[in-house]
Parts: C-alpha cells; sequence; structure tokens
C-alpha cells in the first residue's frame, strides 16, 4: 500500500494531486535521488501510519488527493524539463494543489515556470540547507545548486523566502542582496519564526534542510540543521495560501530504515492538512 495512511483516492475529480518525477541527472555529487517518489510513496502505507494531522484533519475525509504516478523522464534534461511543465500546467487547470516527489532539485524551475503562469504574482518558501543560488555549478546553468537563479532571473518569482540555509557562498550571499531574497540562515534560528505571505504561496522543501540525524538519506549532508519537529509547526504557524509543494532530494541509497522518506511523507500530509484547515477556518469565518 502506497496511499498516503489510507486517504489516496481513484477518482477523476480531485483537489489534490501528487506527482512522482524520478530524475537526478542534474544531480552533482551523486545519483540515488530519481529513487526517491518510491521511496515516499513507499513510507507513506496506511498499514504504518493513519490519516490523521496534527491539525485534526482527516484526509481521507476531508481531502480529495490522487496519485497520477510518475512523470516519464526519458530523453535529454530540456525533454524533461517540458514535460514537467507541460504536466503541471494541465494539473493546475483543474485548479487542484499539485505535490511533486523529486527527484534532484533542478525540478523546481520547470514547476515554478508553470505554476508562475498561473500565479502572478507568486510567492516562494524554500526549505533547504543549499541557496541554490549558483550562477552555474561544474559548468551547469541547469544543475540542481542553480534553480532558484534561474528562477529569479526569469521573474517567476514576487517574493522568495529561504529558511535552514547553513552552506551560503559569497556569491549566494549577493545574489540574495540584489534581487531582495529574505534568507533565513540556521545560525539567525533561535526562536519560532513567523512567516507570512500575501500572495499565492509555493513551498520548495530539500530534505537536506533538516539535520543529517532527522534525514541521513539525502546526497549533501550538512550538520546543524532544522528538526523535523521544526519545521512541522512552522507549517503550522505560517500565514498564507498555499498553492503547491515539492519535496526534493530524497536518496534512499543513503538510509536504509526510511528515516528521511517517512520525515518526507509527514511534511506532505502536514501540509496538505494545514490547506484543509485553513480553507475550513476561512468557510467558518465567512460563515
Amino acid at each position: 500500500m502506497t496511499d498516503f495512511g489510507g486517504s489516496i483516492k481513484q477518482t477523476d475529480e480531485f483537489e489534490f494531486a501528487i506527482l512522482g518525477i524520478p530524475f537526478d541527472e542534474k544531480s552533482s555529487y551523486m545519483k540515488g535521488v530519481s529513487k526517491g517518489p518510491q521511496a515516499i510513496r513507499d513510507a507513506s502505507t496506511g498499514e504504518a501510519i493513519n490519516q490523521w494531522t496534527e491539525s485534526g484533519v482527516n484526509l481521507e475525509d476531508e481531502a480529495n488527493i490522487v496519485d497520477l504516478g510518475d512523470l516519464d523522464v526519458s530523453g535529454s534534461f530540456w525533454d524533461v524539463f517540458t514535460k514537467t511543465e507541460e504536466r503541471i500546467r494541465e494539473i493546475l487547470e483543474k485548479e487542484a494543489v499539485t505535490i511533486v516527489l523529486g527527484g534532484d532539485h533542478s525540478l523546481s524551475y520547470p514547476i515554478i515556470k508553470a505554476f508562475a503562469q498561473k500565479f502572478d504574482p507568486l510567492d516562494i518558501l524554500h526549505f533547504d540547507a543549499h541557496p541554490d543560488l549558483y550562477d552555474e555549478l561544474y559548468g551547469d546553468r541547469y544543475s540542481h545548486g542553480c534553480p532558484f537563479a534561474r528562477i529569479i532571473e526569469e521573474g517567476y518569482v514576487a517574493n522568495l523566502v529561504q529558511v535552514g540555509i547553513r552552506a551560503a557562498t559569497g556569491q549566494h550571499r549577493e545574489k540574495a542582496v540584489k534581487h531582495g531574497i529574505r534568507m533565513i540562515e540556521m545560525k539567525d534560528i533561535s526562536h519560532a519564526i513567523a512567516l507570512d505571505f500575501n500572495n499565492p504561496l509555493y513551498i520548495s522543501f530539500d530534505m537536506d534542510a533538516l539535520d543529517p540525524a532527522f534525514a541521513p538519506g539525502v546526497s549533501h549532508h550538512e550538520a546543524g540543521g532544522l528538526s523535523t519537529r521544526q519545521v512541522i509547526n512552522m507549517i503550522h504557524d505560517l500565514k498564507g495560501t498555499i498553492v503547491g509543494l515539492d519535496v526534493m532530494e530524497v536518496n534512499p541509497d543513503r538510509d536504509t530504515v526510511g528515516i528521511t522518506a517517512s520525515a518526507a511523507v509527514k511534511i506532505i500530509m502536514e501540509v496538505i492538512g494545514k490547506i484543509v484547515a485553513s480553507r475550513k477556518m476561512k468557510i467558518e469565518e465567512e460563515s
């Protein structure tokens, strides 16, 4: 069973769509995150977890969620990027919240490109150990270390907030200042953070935002990161209308017991629960 606690439905009408993209051609260090989507699905089994979120939402009863399977990642990386953008646009045409299981973080570029066509202006909340703002990495402008450089340069985001950063270079910091990026580094996190977004919000979550103690199954271990509890609290407390989510860089080859994939499942379910709870609250306020 790969069903997010029993909440996945078989229907053509849905509010939330899960899409796997098993692609790691733009990984700069080691391969393996192409296995991330299946690892996350395996960890989501209703035989091990239930369908309730911490916000009191029963996803089986209160959220219409489908799993659309995996995108075909054959061909060149441009072919994959093009297919990714097209598939995301198709899902967004159905007015569904799109949840992407990666895959390496280069995929956020075509994903957000599609979102920016639907939502203008668009805000992004980016969880990561790395800013992913390189002009190029090892000669590659579309490496998984570069997506947010391309996103800001091409004007796909109105407001970019990065949380969990602890591997920023001088180039990253200069680009953040130049483009007005709010970079919340781990060294500066000593208390709960209030995150408030006015525009439709896309969340991009690199699993190495978590400390390796909580997420060993990533290709780039960077000590001193967020705890899973900190992340969940941030999700619960943030203010904004979430329209999409990607969860990237799960490398199950480095985590034989599945701790990282389980954390990814928890994050996905809590984000969906947050969206459902916020919608319920809005209806109550308007009635």
